[in-house]
């Protein structure tokens, strides 16, 4: 008999039935709820006159619509206040904890869940967001869910899922200085494609994944779902562990122990077969960047935008139409570009890591002045740390502002728009027409790559900007 993937070993222990021919029946550790997706959701709980089956598994906090600039007043926008308040009030009913406005846990859903330690390896996650795979680097099976699964979820703590097939990423070799876990993502996306994971789930693997920390291991897999895959997942190491120890909602003492024994088990079987294999090799990764309406269409900072030449004739139509959009050229160079905003946060890049990277860079310099920027915690946890640093200062000096916690301009549905025709370099997970605002453009790369072109004004080379390679050496 042949070994388990480490995805199999978390997926079959989950599976309470199966219908023949048809999904699985699995069973829900942590549902992760927020106030965009939510609403819907127990309103048909209340028309059916259901109760929340499992209360204590399920986590709320607001992320989606809070502004980022004093939230201590009423939110101006009707629908955002609507929303919520409307959680406030639905968690308040069926006596789910709530990480309020304003509370010292609230902060976007993926980033909040790893910090409290509410993620764990070997659990099944769900949330009303795509980017829940983002958990998948504890080991742990996550992906979101509609709106429809998520009253599923509270009614039933389980959710009606086919089982997607597996596929192992491997990126061996040492990573070249400058080279971070978004650029090996974005890397990755770009060989594949947006479309290259679609009916998968990914195990990342190989000696760069493992010499992430877990925070990069986070970014990694937060963009499983941009290669069109139902998720992604990391197997849980000494690194993960050493994360987990002493966080508020994480095993104690004699528990932590036993738990460890348990997630240790929690790795891909030597004979264990994929459906889909691929490796790649670190060396080749450079700062990333992109320059289309997908996050697949992205190329190494100091390479070219495809010429038509180059691209499959069933996508040049669409290739076209992304280029007038963003207003490049086929084989334009990247380096040079003028920008108009930078955004910094997002569940892919909202960490205190994140921030600590930007501002080590940023420290002593000052920010251009054709340059807008927003620099947007992920968490309460991240702005206070943020301020406990110093960060805040290194920030402030080099004519930045820290903004208070929310998903911000990764989405645009508060206050956080880019204007339209605008440019934006941005550290968050999609670059589609408009996802930053009606007729934004946005580029998406790594904080370090931000953090270049904020002191800059222009794309440019990080490596080159802060010494890290000299001209002559670089790709």
């Amino acid at each position: 008999m042949a070994g388990k993937t480490l995805f199999d070993k978390v997926w079959d222990s989950h599976v309470v039935s199966e219908i023949e021919g048809g999904p699985s029946v699995l069973y829900i550790d942590r549902h992760l709820i927020h106030e965009v997706t939510s609403p819907q959701a127990f309103a048909g709980l209340d028309k059916r006159g259901i109760n929340v089956l499992r209360p204590e598994n399920t986590i709320a906090t607001p992320d989606h619509n809070v502004p980022t600039l004093d939230q201590h007043l009423p939110i101006k926008d009707y629908l955002s206040s609507f929303q919520v308040n409307k959680l406030t009030e639905n968690t308040e009913k069926h006596g789910i904890t709530l990480f309020g406005l304003n509370t010292p846990n609230q902060g976007i859903v993926h980033v909040v869940g790893p910090e409290q330690g509410l993620t764990q390896p070997g659990m099944t996650i769900v949330c009303g967001d795509s980017h829940t795979s983002t958990h998948g680097a504890f080991g742990s099976v996550a992906f979101g869910i509609g709106t429809s699964e998520v009253e599923m979820v509270l009614a039933t703590q389980c959710i009606l899922q086919p089982k997607p097939k597996s596929m192992r990423i491997n990126v061996e070799g040492e990573l070249k200085p400058g080279v971070t876990s978004k650029d090996i993502i974005l890397y990755i996306i770009s060989q594949i494609t947006a479309s290259g994971g679609t009916g998968y789930f990914i195990e990342y693997a190989g000696s760069a994944i493992r010499s992430l920390s877990m925070e990069g291991r986070m970014t990694i897999c937060n963009m499983s779902i941009e290669s069109g895959a139902r998720g992604g997942l990391i197997a849980p190491d000494d690194t993960t562990f050493k994360y987990m120890k002493g966080r508020k909602y994480a095993p104690e003492g004699a528990d932590f122990d036993k738990a460890v024994a348990y997630w240790k088990s929690l790795r891909t079987d030597d004979d264990a077969e994929f459906d889909k294999e691929i490796h790649f090799r670190a060396e080749d990764i450079e700062p990333m960047i992109t320059y289309g309406t997908n996050p697949g269409m992205g190329t190494g900072i100091t390479q070219y935008i495809p010429r038509e030449d180059e691209i499959e004739p069933s996508n040049l139509k669409s290739f076209r139409k992304s280029m007038q959009y963003m207003g490049f050229n086929a084989g334009d160079k990247l380096i040079g570009k003028s920008i108009d905003y930078v955004f910094v946060g997002s569940c892919t890049n909202g960490r205190i890591e994140d921030l600590r990277e930007f501002a080590h860079y940023v420290k002593g310099l000052k920010k251009a002045n054709n340059v807008t920027a927003w620099i947007v915690p992920g968490s309460k946890q991240v702005e206070k740390q943020a301020i406990e640093e110093g960060i805040v200062e290194i920030l402030e000096e080099a004519g930045f502002e820290l903004r208070q916690p929310g998903c911000s301009a990764c989405l645009a549905m508060n206050d956080d728009k880019i204007p339209e025709g605008k440019v934006a370099v941005s550290t968050s997970n999609r670059n589609f027409e408009g996802r930053q605002g009606p007729g934004a453009r946005t580029m998406l790369a790594s904080p370090f790559t931000a953090a270049a072109v904020a002191i800059t004004g222009e794309i440019a080379d990080p490596r080159q900007v802060f010494g890290i390679l000299e001209p002559e050496k670089a790709m």
